[in-house]
C-alpha cells in the first residue's frame, strides 16, 4: 500500500514549488512511479532531441516521487548520487516516459532505477540509478 497516490503527489508538488513541474505523474505503486514528460520546444536541444538536463531532471524526479509515494511527503529527502547513461536520441514527436523502480528503501537511504523511453517504443533512451538520503523522522 502506497503512502501517497499520484493525485496526492501532484498536489504536494503544486504546493511545494512556485512553478509547476514540466512532467505529469501517471502512476504510483509499491514498485515505484511513472512520470510523463511532454515534448515541446522548451525541452528541445539542437539536433531535434530532448536535452540531457531535462532527462536528468526527469530521472531525479521519478526517483524522488517513487520514494515519496512510499514514505509520504518528506520534502527534504535529497539526491546523494545520480548516474545516467544516454542510450539513444528521444524523438520530439513522442512524450518521454520514466519508470522509477525502487531497488532499496531503507530508513536513511533509497536506491531507484529509472528507465526512460519515448512513448510507443520499448527501446530505452536513457537509464539512471539514483540514490536518495532520507532525513531522520
Amino acid at each position: 500500500m502506497t503512502a501517497m497516490t499520484a493525485g496526492e503527489l501532484q498536489e504536494f508538488l503544486a504546493n511545494a514549488f512556485s512553478t509547476p513541474p514540466p512532467f505529469l505523474i501517471e502512476e504510483v505503486g509499491d514498485w515505484g512511479a511513472r512520470l510523463r514528460l511532454p515534448t515541446s520546444a522548451l525541452i528541445e536541444r539542437p539536433g531535434g532531441t530532448v536535452s540531457g538536463p531535462n532527462l536528468m531532471s526527469l530521472a531525479d524526479s521519478a526517483a524522488w516521487l517513487a520514494i515519496l509515494a512510499q514514505i509520504g511527503p518528506v520534502a527534504l529527502a535529497v539526491t546523494t548520487s545520480l548516474h545516467i547513461d544516454f542510450l539513444r536520441k528521444p524523438v520530439m514527436v513522442a512524450d518521454v516516459l520514466a519508470d522509477g523502480i525502487l531497488l532499496k528503501l531503507g530508513k536513511r537511504l533509497a536506491v531507484v532505477d529509472v528507465a526512460m523511453r519515448s512513448e510507443g517504443s520499448e527501446e530505452l533512451v536513457a537509464k539512471a540509478q539514483v540514490t536518495y538520503s532520507i532525513p531522520p523522522r
